[in-house]
This record gives structure tokens, sequence and C-alpha cells, in this order.
């Protein structure tokens, strides 16, 4: 910072990122502004100027220096500042700036043990309700997914998911196979969602069966007509843990997207309007990236008839631009042990590379990159496409059938679990029998994606249905 730079500044008045004190004899208040500063969205404190803009200057000794470097360092969490000592020509004097840069994954700093916060020109203690929040955004051991909810029990998580969750991790190479054979708990401890008999918010997330206490595991789904939201085609939400509510939007796709076929070889080859695993990939990072603390929040699907756009809190890491988003990069997710779990049982293919992967697929069938938007207060996803572009090519004799929404329903719904029929029909919300077996279940079986767990007895009173080889292989 130089001299014509502490002019412009002086030249303003004093702001909610801009503060005026004549010398470091008020350092004592000045660091609190600057905590303040700290837990907003940045700013500078000038020393050396009067509160009209007037700039007089100070002397500065060692002693000075050492003063402001003390008080600095009983900030905490520690924080690098910019620290200026620029002097004034044909003086002995010297303006000092102390300038802070916005911080918003390290909130909330204290000076002497007390948060502050900044309103218009003033600084004043911040409530603790504020300070609870942004100590959850914050993540680590103070984010929300760490913290302990002692009336959340074992019984209330899913076992069959927690298993299954298991068994794609041993499948894939990411959990050794012993993992199977230990007990619940000793499972949830080692996936970082147990300790001390107590679970955390993580493990309802993830697992949890019936999660009232937990109103922001929740996806809102709705296909518009045309390209505004003026009128519904359809409009629903989903709850439940971060499994299902991957299933239920991936649903809700292939409800709405069209299936489109292109021949590969002797084969038919099917594509929703964007590709099912850009899709995909944009789900698990709005569930697995997204701020969970807010009670209110959810998870957003529009459809409309040129784009999809996918919405969820959070912001993008404050050292990642989105352009180096788009290559492959570290990791650096917002909730660590959601996607912990989540890349364990590979669900996360692999570390950084969601946003590459997205493009990628947008690019392979011809359509614009997707576009990724922030406001600091929310991620939002743009997938664009041309829903009257889409050819259907005739099925050649010998080509694979089509995936049609209902096989891909029955598919998401079993995943790894064995399921009765009534089960499934719970599950797809249907109450037609006959209808569920005709359109759903016996397609699902003729064509290999599904088989029964009694295939020599149909009509077993015991009988299950889980998925095949192939039936995964859809998941994936």
């Amino acid at each position: 910072m130089n001299y014509q730079d502490i002019e412009k500044l002086a030249s303003l008045k004093e702001s909610n990122n801009l503060e005026f004190k004549e010398s470091t004899g008020q350092l004592d208040r000045s660091m609190e502004t600057l905590c303040a500063f700290l837990n907003c969205e940045g700013g500078t404190i000038l020393y050396g100027v009067k509160d009209n803009g007037k700039i007089i200057g100070q002397e500065v000794s060692d002693n000075t220096k050492r003063s402001i470097a003390e008080a600095v360092n009983r900030i905490e969490p520690f924080v690098e500042l910019e620290i200026s000592y620029v002097p004034i020509l044909d003086t002995d004097k010297y303006v000092i700036a102390i300038h802070a840069e916005c911080q918003r994954f390290m909130r909330p700093f204290a000076y002497k043990g007390r948060a502050y916060m900044r309103i218009e020109s003033t600084t004043t203690f911040m409530p603790q309700e504020r300070y609870n929040h942004l100590l959850m955004e914050r993540g680590g051991k103070y984010g929300w997914e760490a913290m302990i909810n002692s009336d959340l029990k074992i019984t209330d998580l899913d076992e069959n998911a927690i298993l299954g969750a298991v068994r794609e991790g041993i499948r894939n190479g990411r959990l050794p196979e012993t993992t199977i054979r230990e007990e619940i708990p000793v499972i949830l401890k080692k996936f970082g969602l147990f300790y001390d008999g107590k679970l955390n918010n993580a493990a309802a997330v993830l697992f949890g069966k019936d999660l009232y206490g937990y109103p922001q595991c929740l996806v809102r789904m709705a296909r518009f007509k045309g390209t505004t939201k003026e009128e519904f085609i359809d409009n629903q939400r989903a709850e439940g843990n971060i499994y299902e509510l991957l299933d239920a939007s991936m649903a809700f796709f292939f409800k709405h997207l069209s299936l489109s076929g292109k021949i590969n070889g002797l084969y038919r080859e099917e594509e929703l309007s964007i590709p099912y695993k850009a899709l995909r990939e944009s789900c698990i990072n709005s569930l697995c990236h997204r701020s969970y603390h807010q009670p209110g929040s959810s998870v957003s699907i529009a459809i409309y008839d040129d784009r999809v756009e996918i919405r969820n809190t959070g912001t993008f890491p404050a050292d990642l631009p989105i352009e180096r988003l788009m290559q492959e990069h570290d990791s650096k997710p917002q909730n660590p042990i959601i996607a912990n779990v989540l890349y364990k049982s590979k669900i996360l293919e692999s570390w950084g590379r969601g946003i590459g992967t997205m493009v990628d697929e947008c690019k392979r069938v011809g359509l614009p990159a997707p576009e990724f938007n922030t406001d600091g207060n929310f991620v939002w996803v743009v997938f664009k496409y041309n829903r009257n572009s889409v050819v259907v090519t005739p099925q050649l004799p010998h080509s694979y059938p089509t995936v049609t929404p209902q096989l891909m329903k029955v598919i998401t719904v079993i995943r790894d679990n064995m399921m009765s029929a009534k089960e499934i029909m719970e599950c797809i919300k249907l109450k037609d029998k006959t209808y569920f077996l005709d359109k759903y279940l016996y397609p699902a079986m003729e064509e290999g994606y599904v088989e029964q767990l009694y295939p020599d007895n149909p009509k077993h009173p015991k009988q299950k249905y889980m998925l095949t080889e192939k039936g995964k292989a859809l998941l994936k």
C-alpha cells in the first residue's frame, strides 16, 4: 500500500469495512474492529487519520510495531494480515494500515476471547446465536456434521443402508473384506459417525430412517412448463438419507427427461436429454457439499424445456475459483465426514473430479458445458439442452432393450437391498399390484436387471427381489 492508496481511503467515510484511528493509542479498540472485519467481509484500519479523514500520521518505533504484533496475535484463530507502514512525505510520521481479507471459512474470530461484528460504522459484540452459526460453518470438529446428537440412536439408522455401503466399499476395493463381519457400532465408528456411544449429525444424513428432527434432509423437485416458473407440470419433494434422496432425484430425471437412442455397432445406447452421469454427479455434489446447518434448507431440482438447474445452500472453497474447480484439483469438501463415507461406498467416484466429469459428459454428447454459479450463499449448476433436437433411432432386432423410467425406478429403489414386492411398491408409491407387476417388476426381471431370492419357487411366502450384476451396472 502506498500514500496514494492512503489518500483514496481517507477521502471515504468510515463504513462496515473501513475505520480511522488517530493513533495506536487506541489499539485495543481497533483490534476489536479488526476482529469484526474478519467476521464479516474484511476491511481496513488506518492509524494516523482523524474521523473526518484528515491525515495526521504518527511516529512509529520498534515498540509500536511490537505492540501491534502482540495485539494481532491475540486474535483467534491465527490469521495473516497485511500491515503497511506508509511514510508521509517531508515528515518523520507514518500512516499505519492493517488490512484483513474476507476469511469466510475460518470464522468466527475472537479478540481476547470475545467475538465482534460490524454494523455500518459501529463495532459491537457478536450475539451467541450468530457465533454458533459461524462456528458450524467453519467445519472440522466444529462443523454441523460432527456435532453429537444425544437423542439419535443406532436403531434410528437403516442397517441395510449401512451394510449396503459396506458391500459397495468392499466390492470396489475401498474397504477391507472383514468390514462386513463387524458389528454395526464398529462400522459406524470407523466411518467417523460414532463417538463414546453417541452418534453425530452425519450419521443421520447418511443412514437415517426417520428424519423428523432433520427437516433439511430434503430435495425439492419441479418440472415447469416452458422456460419460466409460471406453471408446474410436476412438483414433488423427497425426504430421507442421502442414498434415498439421490435415488429419488435420479428417478425424477428419468420421469421428465426424454430418452433418446443412438446406434453403436450392433447395439442401441440410451441417453437422457442430459447425460445420466453428469446429472448424478451434480446431485451427489449438491447432497455431499451443501450446508446442512440451516433447518429450512434443501437441494432443489428444476427442469425446464431448455435447461435443468440443481441448487444447494453453500459456496465454493474460497481459494478455488470456478476455473480451477473445472480442472483436477485437491478436494476440499464442506462436509469431510459425509464425503469420506460416500467415497468409501463408491458414491463419490474420485476426489476432485466431479465437475470435470460433468463437463466431459456434456461435451461427449455435444451439449454446452454446464454453468457453475455461486452468490456466496447458494451454489447452482445449469445444464442446457434442446428437447426438440432429440432423435430416437429405430431399435435393431438384437439390441439391448430400452431402460424405461419404470425399470429405472425399480432398480434405484432396490439398489443393494433384498426387498419384497410390497416393499418395492411402497417405495415407488404404487397401489395397483397388477399394474406394478406388469409395468415394473416383471419387465425388470425379463430384461435381466432383477432376480428372485427363491427362483425355483416364485410364490415363496418370503420371496425377495435383488439386483443382478447387470442391474447394478446401471447405478454406476
